[in-house]
């Protein structure tokens, strides 16, 4: 008698560590890869310059090509997995950013640049974004979703973090080619362990979700995933606190990815700062992140999200305005004062933003989300873009420092005036009907019995 003729629909318990707990590992090394792939234009930025005599600006457009792609990717990366699975869309990732890693050592041209770093690698880890963690999570977990969301967030600052002085270290010593041969031959390397232990859903294995005691059958695959994903853009772009939290998260991104993580290294070697010490700053930034996005959630569920914004974002702009008084040739008090505030700072805005997402759009509020950290990635690329074509202009990044700063002011003020009721006029769109002709190998019945595992 199979699973619904008996009525029993509740699995048995593993012995010993959930799979659960295995699959977010690899889920985490992926991100963990990931994230040491965002960092590198900041220390790529003046061997590129020496050898190939290209302007700041030049450089800065494969950077925000890259970021851009990074923030539209996740939400159709999303729909990937649910019509090919988690496992195959994420080393289908690993080996595009393997590849663009690659072709980046040989490139002669500009355009190259861009194509191969802004558009490869882009495409790749924007498949490993917060979506990845959010999917795994969801389909893996029913309880403890918030210390494993937490962890995998965090994988990508830990890659920048471990990664980015040993990179730094290897282009001082060595030259830029060997640090990206290194960073694709770690892609490829945990490539295999992520086919091996990553799995689309429990139910391939015969197992219920961690903190389950009910068998979760496999879900068919969806079909117009990805007109949903439009629908929900479509939908929550006739609101206004959508746009409020897009503008701000714009700034958001300009201030820490667009600006931090491309250009504070070339600015420190402007003072006169070795670049593995000014690398080794911005991996200590890293460190303070998963502490601040840790207390940030913390406050978030007992504070007013939008206050939090405010302050967040008014500290932030403060610090960008003293950092040129701040920049020096070696490592002062105050320069620590910065890597530790500015690391507090650094991702605090992401729980606040995603409580208000949660606030106004229910059950959409993760398709949202995404689209409005897409906008986070926009804000990010014209600051990669824009701040180096100033210092171009400028000969110094002071300019740039002190009108981010007063961009933060503004991010404060318009967090201040999303107000507290649901957004009116919001409409769900309608689930689109299950996908019949979307099968393959990747995908498991709907029912598997609970004493049966599949390999």
């Amino acid at each position: 008698m199979d699973e619904e003729t008996t009525g029993n629909t509740e699995a048995p318990r593993p012995r010993g560590i959930h799979r659960a707990w295995w699959v977010a590992g690899a889920a985490a090394l992926a991100i963990v890869v990931a994230g040491a792939f965002s960092t590198m234009p900041g220390i790529l930025m003046n061997p590129l310059q020496q050898e190939f005599h290209w302007s700041r600006g030049t450089i800065g457009v494969a950077s925000a090509v890259n970021m851009v792609l990074y923030g539209l990717t996740a939400p159709f990366a999303a729909a990937l997995m649910d019509r090919f699975g988690i496992r195959r869309v994420v080393v289908a990732a690993l080996g595009t950013v393997a590849a663009g890693s690659l072709l980046t050592t040989v490139m002669t041209a500009p355009w190259q640049f861009t194509l191969f770093w802004g558009f490869l690698v882009g495409l790749g880890t924007g498949s490993m974004a917060m979506a990845f963690g959010a999917t795994v999570t969801n389909r893996w977990f029913t309880t403890r979703r918030g210390l494993v969301t937490g962890i995998l967030s965090s994988g990508s600052v830990f890659g920048q973090m471990v990664f980015l002085p040993a990179l730094a270290w290897t282009i001082d010593h060595y030259d830029w080619r060997p640090a990206l041969v290194t960073l694709a031959l770690v892609a490829l390397a945990v490539t295999p362990v992520i086919w091996l232990v990553l799995r689309d859903h429990p139910a391939d294995i015969g197992r219920s979700p961690y903190g389950s005691t009910e068998f979760v059958p496999k879900p068919p695959p969806v079909g117009g995933v990805a007109r949903r994903t439009l629908a929900v853009l479509r939908d929550a772009a006739r609101t206004k606190p959508f746009w409020l939290l897009a503008g701000a998260f714009a700034i958001c991104g300009a201030t820490t990815n667009g600006i931090m993580w491309t250009h504070f290294t070339p600015a420190a070697h402007d003072h006169g700062m070795a670049i593995t010490t000014a690398s080794t700053l911005l991996a200590l930034i890293g460190v303070f992140n998963v502490f601040g996005t840790i207390a940030s959630g913390w406050l978030t569920d007992r504070k007013d999200a939008r206050r939090l914004l405010a302050v967040y974002f008014a500290l932030r702009g403060v610090l960008l305005v003293l950092l040129p008084l701040m920049m020096a040739a070696t490592v002062n008090p105050a320069m620590m004062v910065f890597v530790v505030a500015f690391g507090l700072l650094d991702l605090a805005t992401v729980p606040p933003v995603i409580a208000l997402c949660r606030t106004f759009y229910g059950d959409d509020s993760a398709i949202v989300f995404g689209w409005v950290n897409a906008a986070h990635q926009v804000g990010a690329a014209l600051a990669a873009f824009l701040g180096g074509a100033a210092r171009d202009a400028f000969g110094s990044y002071d300019p740039v420092w002190l009108l981010l700063g007063a961009a933060c002011a503004l991010a404060a003020l318009v967090s201040l005036t999303i107000r507290r009721a649901p957004a009116h006029g919001y409409r769900p769109p309608s689930p689109s009907p299950p996908d019949a002709s979307a099968g393959g190998q990747d995908r498991a019945p709907a029912q598997v019995p609970p004493g049966r595992r599949q390999p």
